[in-house]
């Protein structure tokens, strides 16, 4: 994580009024550096990478994060300004002061989960394409959601772990096989607004107590792949979706198919980190194949 900022970013800033006082970067964060900006009116959260290596990264990010914003459902922070220049591009949003979670915090978090979901759309995926990591997310629009799970999640991936030596043909014939089983192990579900990288690392605590959402993939999706998220890294306390069920109550037999949804998440790892995760992987199809 650098711990200066490049000078076209602390230029551009300097045009838009936003002084800047000190910078605190970040701990992690393996594809952006970002850190607490301290400017002349108030903090605020700051980003920035090669532009060249990930094209329209925060562009994408920023129109998720507005999107999110306006289910009013979600704390999600305010886009500031994105921009690219010379080598770089950056995000600038409002700074989230994260707070310890209160005795109400997964209540309001399954509820607040299930009214995003209710946001609906007339397609599955999104008009434009955006990034879960550094790994570019197709979301070409498809009218069956079903569809849009295999081609679009599932076959995006594996194709590309095919192409790098991270599988053999032995697990793309097991897909294959499970391609042809997803019509009657899925729900055809209206499409739904989630978040689409749902793990703890990219939820927080607002100054009041709420849960704050970061980072997202967004995407109009079924609902479940998100709820999978959550059971897949820890970081969540499961009775979030008791209170989730009273407002938008889950089909039969969801937890069976959270397993089905796990399998995108899991192949975008081993695209990202090598074939530690694909354990995960075959475990799941061996079961469903």
């Amino acid at each position: 994580m650098r711990s200066v900022i490049p000078p076209e970013v602390v230029g551009i800033l300097n045009s838009q009024g936003i002084t800047v006082i000190d910078f605190s970067p970040a701990a992690g964060g393996c594809i952006n550096n970002g850190g607490r900006l301290t400017t002349s009116n108030r903090d605020l959260f700051l980003k920035w990478n090669l532009a060249t290596t990930f094209p329209g990264m925060f562009e994408a990010e920023a129109r998720g994060l507005k999107l999110l914003s306006g289910t009013n459902t979600f704390t999600i922070p305010e886009v500031i300004s994105h921009n690219a220049i010379g080598e770089y591009q950056y995000l600038l949003l409002s700074y989230v002061n994260s707070q310890p979670k209160n005795p109400y915090f997964w209540l309001k978090f399954g509820r607040k989960l299930a009214e995003l979901h209710l946001h609906s759309n007339t397609y599955f995926g999104l008009a434009y394409n955006n990034y879960i990591g550094s790994l570019e997310q197709v979301n070409h629009p498809v009218l069956n959601g079903i569809e849009f799970f295999i081609e679009k999640r599932l076959k995006v991936q594996l194709n590309l772990a095919l192409n790098n030596n991270l599988v053999d043909t032995g697990i793309v014939k097991n897909f294959e096989k499970l391609f042809l089983k997803l019509p009657s192990l899925l729900t055809d579900e209206r499409p739904a607004l989630i978040h689409g990288d749902l793990w703890s690392g990219n939820l927080m605590v607002d100054e009041n107590g709420n849960p704050c959402l970061i980072d997202p993939a967004v995407c109009y999706a079924n609902r479940e792949a998100d709820l999978a998220m959550t059971t897949l890294f820890g970081g969540f306390d499961v009775s979030y979706v008791n209170e989730y069920n009273t407002v938008y109550p889950l089909p039969p037999g969801y937890k069976e198919r959270l397993e089905i949804y796990k399998l995108y998440p899991l192949l975008v790892h081993v695209n990202l980190f090598g074939r530690s995760y694909l354990n995960q992987v075959v475990s799941i199809l061996n079961y469903f194949v």
